[in-house]
């Protein structure tokens, strides 16, 4: 089988073994006095007993990677080249980090799918070999996963006012950064949470798919990614709530992770626009309920003036009143607040407000604002959406259900499987490799790092590590190879090289079995199965006679390993 490989990517050297299945390091690639190696003095916080700011980032790096590495299992080494330095940053907003495969590698040996891509650490995974070796000083491409992360933030003219907060716990203030929970977020990525095909042309890295596309759903076309022409991949990756993912593992964990029920505006007539749409839920008012709020759809209208210049953006008192009364009012989003719109329809008897949006894009962002005054439900709806509605209005009457459907976990398509990110527009750099933002309880991989997550990448909090067994992070935890949930016979192997029977070295090699176990698993067995040192000779005895039949070992060996036995008391 050949092995292709790609390189993305033309010190000292700082270790984290992730003291569990997987050992991460941290190639530092900062010069002396910045990035990690700062000497700024900084006070211990939240766990983290660096006393200045590079020993802190060190540190910080180190949770991220013993997390990650209590949950992964690999015999080799993942390396991450790491640095602190300036990254694109405004007063308003900034870069706060990346992370990605240095190299990615096909056609090698235990691939899943040939001709695909896989990240170099997961392969090398995979296969149980690396792929990459070299020295990490020297040979930049022989790391795994490359990081950069923004040394600015904090400084005037930066997020201003906004800091890294390097505690180990999630105690961040509001205007702190937690550094591990975005540290988890990257690296995950460069472990394989990350496709490589260009989401704006949909052409394939190289002409090849990546093994995060055979997970890839659309259901709108009912394809998978490898199933499209490129054409078909642009359309997808801005194809909204319609992409999932379709991994076993991740589907399995979404009933665990995520929450029933997903606020939805359900049109119920006419036919020609029947169906669901995605919602962005106002920050105020009531939630949105189950079985929801029903009715027909009105257009609202008000005067064009200073405070709003259309006749449909409800930035004044409701012309229509009668005609809103005890429905749902569609408005246009337009210079007044949100919370002004809605109190005017409230006030002219609506039941629920929808604001359609004024430009292009989807899915819809929520309403922000505050009245306690404000006792209907109200979302925000895509211009699309909203002229859809206006054009069916023209036909005749539209009736429509804003609710929460409690058989739709929020963050999931109706038959269960976790919503892939496709905005319209697309989003480089977000599209398509992340989770959806309707996720519920909020996910790590989601665009953005919300406030309310914890370091847990696993079920039953998070969906990540499910994501990451689906591409094929498989549990390994005696590292001989063979999935611990899928066919491992042996479950904490004896690896050694010769078969070793009670500290007696047989010298005969140990064989490994493509079920899991090794000769000296097999006699390991005989002897915890029998009730006397007979049968458990007895047992080694039919058990090397196999195997000197199936010519797997001589019978100088036979011999060698049933004198060993015989000394076993």
């Amino acid at each position: 089988m050949r092995t292709s490989r790609l390189a993305f990517v033309a010190s000292l050297v700082v270790s984290f073994p992730a003291f569990a299945g997987a050992t991460i390091t941290i190639v530092n690639g900062n010069a002396p006095g910045v990035g990690f190696n700062d000497p700024t003095p900084a006070a211990p916080v939240g766990g983290n007993t660096g006393t200045t700011v590079g020993q802190q980032r060190l540190i910080a790096f180190e949770a991220a990677a013993n997390t990650w590495g209590g949950k992964l299992d690999s015999k080799v080494e993942v390396k991450i080249l790491a640095t602190f330095e300036p990254l694109a940053c405004t007063a308003t907003s900034a870069v706060l980090g990346s992370a990605g495969a240095i190299q990615v590698f096909s056609d090698f040996p235990g691939a899943a799918f040939a001709s695909t891509w896989y990240q170099v650490a997961l392969a090398n995974k995979i296969t149980g070999e690396d792929l990459a070796p070299g020295d990490p000083l020297a040979v930049p491409t022989s790391n795994d996963i490359r990081a950069r992360f923004n040394s600015e933030i904090g400084k005037v003219g930066c997020l201003t006012g906004t800091t890294w907060y390097y505690g180990l716990d999630t105690n961040n203030a509001a205007n702190q950064i937690n550094l591990v929970t975005v540290l988890l977020h990257e690296f995950a990525h460069g472990l394989g949470f990350a496709s490589f095909a260009n989401v704006s042309n949909g052409r394939y890295l190289a002409g090849q798919s990546d093994v995060y596309s055979k997970f890839y759903f659309d259901d709108t076309t009912a394809k998978t990614r490898d199933q499209m022409t490129d054409a078909e991949r642009v359309a997808s990756a801005i194809n909204p709530r319609n992409v999932v993912w379709t991994g076993p593992k991740v589907t399995a964990g979404v009933p665990i992770v995520l929450a029933a029920g997903t606020p939805l505006l359900h049109v119920n007539a006419p036919a020609s626009i029947v169906g669901d749409y995605a919602v962005g839920p106002a920050s105020f008012g009531p939630p949105i309920s189950s079985p929801g709020v029903s009715g027909d759809v009105v257009l609202a209208l008000d005067p064009a003036n200073a405070a709003g210049p259309t006749t449909t953006d409800a930035c004044s008192p409701i012309t229509n009143a009668a005609a809103v009364a005890g429905k749902i009012a569609l408005v246009d989003r337009g210079t007044c607040g949100f919370v002004v719109k809605v109190k005017n329809a409230q006030n002219a008897g609506a039941i629920a407000v929808l604001v359609a949006d004024n430009v292009a894009g989807a899915p819809p962002a929520g309403l922000g604002g505050a009245d306690p005054t404000i006792v209907i439900p109200s979302v925000r709806i895509s211009l699309d959406d909203g002229n859809k509605i206006k054009n069916a209005l023209l036909g005749g009457a539209v009736n429509a259900t804003l609710g929460v459907d409690p058989a739709v976990r929020s963050g999931a398509d109706r038959a269960g499987r976790a919503l892939l990110f496709t905005p319209t527009p697309v989003q480089p750099g977000s599209t398509v490799s992340h989770w959806d933002t309707i996720a519920f309880p909020n996910q790590l991989m989601e665009p953005a790092i919300n406030n309310d997550l914890t370091h847990n990448v696993d079920t039953p909090q998070d969906l990540t590590r499910a994501q990451l067994r689906d591409v094929g992070w498989f549990p390994d935890a005696d590292l001989d190879g063979v999935a611990d949930d899928a066919g491992d016979a042996c479950l904490g192997s004896d690896l050694r090289s010769t078969v070793i029977v009670d500290q007696e070295n047989t010298g005969v090699p140990n064989t490994f079995f493509t079920n899991g176990c090794s000769i000296s698993d097999l006699i390991a067995k005989c002897k915890a199965g029998a009730s006397n040192h007979g049968a458990y000779a007895s047992c080694v005895a039919d058990l090397t006679n196999t195997l000197k039949t199936l010519q797997i070992i001589t019978g100088a060996q036979k011999g060698a390993i049933q004198s060993a036995v015989a000394h076993d008391n």
